[in-house]
């Protein structure tokens, strides 16, 4: 029986250390968000100081382990075998959850989702136990739900204040330092400096080593009062250091951001470091009291009165899952997607949007459109116009490639510290993840870096974000919930098929993952257009991408032409339902395209833009009616087949087959010679595009005979006539396409 909890043991290990790795993933928008998005300084610089935070905050780490051992249950009332079904659950459903939220590029917060699984599993327990005492116990003897209800709270008020607050800082740093911060920053700088280093101070001191192992109570004491006497120093000392640093013409908003990445790595180590190993020291906790103190008592009659002691964590724990943390941060690609998502939403100049829109986003768009503008004309128009001044951004100060500058990314990490600090100070659970968000989204509203042609795309994403932190809750709850059921009831065989299935999950995910960035649009050429300034580049960059789109569209053409045919020839419901949704995506996909090829149309210069931007527009108008086309054909197949109605004859479905073919191969083709851009071959190109039109024209006109000698048939028929007619349109495009695009990329 040891030996068997003991493989138990070691498993919730391994686990762990794939759950450290999701979880650095999905936190490391919190610390890197700022120092990446304002590019205080290179990539590989930001990744060390916030490794070295890591490493810091993780190795001194002790506190908050507590609420994995004792927080959510009340292990007294529990056995052996029970908490550890509930905590194999916990970490079974974390790695997993976690980690689909990292493929959608999602930041969560890892405390929620732990709390919310270690309450589903409690809850799956507690169950359990009350039906079997007969009435001896009731939930609420079991579970400590105060625990969970302030989470929930704490997700209600942090994303409120943190949004409201980062607006308001944000709004009033722009008035006093504007965009071309320079001149302000000569006379306020130093203040500035001080103020905002004192902030990242008294938020190390206060949150990020509130818990370390070397922080005793006299420690805390002698802090708690002399409080402000150490931020009166701190203020005075750092505002005259900030000063000589401006005389020897050194940037200190660098060194504040810098600095406030250091502090909010640390913090996150230090504090949120629970969220992935706490379970498995508690389980580790519970092995070794079993072992030692249980004198043949058996698993199922041994309570766990020892966990509701607080925790006392070996330094080797601390230390190794310090080392895997830095080095997932440095390595995960799935840290950086979660990180562009966050910079996505709050990056100041248009660009590529990830999201699209909804119901909400514009009705919220609309109303606030609205009211702003009363608002505005309630402004002395003195006033409005010095206040416009103030948002001027012809003369932004804005390193290369960045998404926001040092100004607004200095308050972004100074009032998250203040607001994380603040709260905890308050004995309020506030999570970094929703302020450090909420704080940016709030920062970038105020910037005004939500235009009418952005803000619905940002909303959008903000929503969908928050709606993930919900989702996370429920998920985490009932996930946990039904596999501690099935690990309780269903034992070892349970055990392994679970373990199996998360291995399955992980390795999946890994591939689908690889698989996504491969065919991911090319984001490093879209940056390069929209951060181009110089005309003559700008139309070369252009017609690059509008080249590289065009051959994938045709590529994408050929492919899922070829499986509507082939789905309603052979009456596959699925594969027209797959090429339907394939479909959707597409159209999605290409409206994005448009729209970054009207922003790099804004970057040419007047004479290009005259004689180039109509050929672009016309390109985009064909590839967009190509893909109406193609959805006229499969809405027709897919509700004919969805319907079992007659088929297609068989020499029609072999006549139609071969020429199918030659329109796949046709735009295959065309994918080709727009991809090489070479004008070699294209007179043959079209003459193939003619031959495949009349052959369609040709069959067209049997059909119609055919329709008019069998009026039973008619049903069918009209789906094959649409499919004709909708393919000599794809192929008439495509040629209209060809032409389009020689025309543009002409010098």
């Amino acid at each position: 029986m040891e030996t068997f909890y003991l493989a138990i043991i070691v498993f919730i290990f391994i686990i762990a250390i794939f759950d450290l790795a999701v979880g650095v993933s999905n936190d490391a928008v919190n610390f890197l968000n700022s120092a990446i998005g304002s590019k205080a300084a290179s990539f590989r610089t930001v990744m060390i100081i916030a490794g070295i935070g890591i490493f810091i905050g993780a190795s001194f780490s002790n506190g908050m382990m507590d609420i994995a051992r004792h927080g959510i249950y009340q292990p007294q009332y529990f056995y052996f075998d029970e908490i550890m079904c509930i905590l194999l659950a916990v970490m079974l459903t974390d790695v997993v959850l976690l980690d689909i939220f990292n493929s959608m590029g999602m930041p969560t917060s890892t405390t929620v989702s732990m709390v919310f699984e270690l309450l589903g599993g409690t809850f799956a327990m507690a169950m359990v136990k009350t039906i079997k005492s007969n009435g001896n116990l009731v939930l609420g003897d079991l579970i400590n739900t105060d625990k969970a209800l302030s989470v929930i709270l704490a997700i209600f008020v942090s994303v409120a204040i943190a949004f409201f607050f980062g607006t308001i800082v944000q709004y009033i740093s722009r008035v006093i330092f504007k965009f071309n911060y320079k001149k302000q920053l000569k006379y306020f700088g130093a203040l500035f400096g001080g103020f905002a280093t004192t902030a990242i101070i008294y938020f190390i001191l206060f949150k990020g080593l509130k818990e370390s192992s070397f922080m005793t109570s006299e420690i805390k004491q002698l802090i708690q009062e002399y409080t402000t006497h150490i931020l009166g120093v701190c203020f005075i000392g750092f505002t005259v250091l900030m000063q000589i640093f401006q005389w020897l013409k050194i940037n200190i908003l660098k060194i504040v951001v810098l600095l406030g990445t250091f502090a909010l790595a640390l913090a996150f180590a230090g504090n949120d470091l629970v969220n992935f190993i706490g379970v498995p020291l508690a389980a580790f906790s519970s092995y070794t009291d079993f072992i030692h103190n249980a004198n043949g008592t058996t698993p199922d009659s041994f309570l766990m009165t020892s966990l509701t002691q607080s925790a006392k964590t070996p330094i080797i724990f601390l230390i190794s899952s310090g080392a895997i943390m830095v080095y997932v941060l440095f390595t995960s690609k799935k840290a950086h997607n979660v990180v562009k998502t966050a910079l996505d939403l709050s990056r100041q100049e248009e660009g590529e949007e990830t999201f699209g829109t909804s119901p909400i986003a514009r009705k919220l768009v609309r109303l606030t459109t609205g009211s702003t503008s009363n608002l505005i004309n309630a402004i002395p128009p003195k006033v409005r116009s010095w206040l416009n001044s103030r948002f001027d951004k012809d003369d932004v100060i804005l390193e290369n490639g960045a998404s926001f500058d040092l100004i607004r990314a200095s308050v972004n990490l100074v009032l998250a510290s203040l607001l994380i600090a603040l709260g905890t100070s308050m004995k309020l659970p506030l999570s970094t993840t929703y302020v450090t968000f909420m704080v940016a989204m709030g920062s970038s509203l105020a910037d005004r870096a939500w235009g009418r042609e952005s803000a619905v795309y940002r909303i959008t994403g903000v929503i969908s974000v928050i709606g993930g932190w919900f989702i996370t809750a429920g998920a985490a709850f009932m996930i946990c919930f039904m596999v501690t059921m099935l690990i309780y009831f269903g034992g070892t065989i349970a055990i392994i098929l679970l373990g199996a299935l998360v291995a399955y999950l992980l390795i999946r995910s890994q591939i689908v993952y690889k698989r996504k960035m491969k065919v991911e649009k090319n984001d490093t050429l879209v940056k390069q257009m929209l951060a181009n300034t110089d005309n003559n580049k700008a139309l070369v960059l252009l017609r690059q991408f509008s080249r590289e789109e065009y051959a994938k569209l045709m590529e994408w053409s050929s492919v899922i032409y070829n499986q509507m045919v082939t789905g309603f020839i052979n009456e596959s419901y699925r594969t027209l339902r797959k090429a339907m949704n394939h479909i959707e995506v597409e159209r999605r996909y290409f409206k994005q395209v448009k729209r970054i090829g009207t922003m790099g149309i804004s970057k040419l210069s007047d004479k290009d833009a005259l004689e180039k931007s109509l050929y672009l527009f016309q390109g985009n108008d064909f590839a967009t009616d190509i893909l109406h086309s193609v959805k006229r054909i499969c809405e027709p197949a897919l509700e004919h087949t969805d319907n079992n109605f007659n088929p297609l004859e068989p020499e029609q479905k072999v006549h139609f087959s071969e020429i199918a073919a030659g329109i796949s191969q046709f735009l295959k083709d065309c994918e080709l010679w727009i991809a090489r851009n070479e004008g070699e071959g294209f007179k043959d190109l079209i003459s193939t595009g003619n031959i495949l039109i009349n052959q369609l024209a040709q069959i067209k006109r049997e059909e119609m005979h055919h329709m008019q000698e069998q009026s039973s048939y008619i049903k069918v028929g009209m789906v094959f006539l649409t499919m004709i007619q909708e393919s000599q349109n794809i192929v008439a495009l495509a040629i209209n396409l060809l032409k389009i695009d020689q025309k543009f990329q002409e010098e």
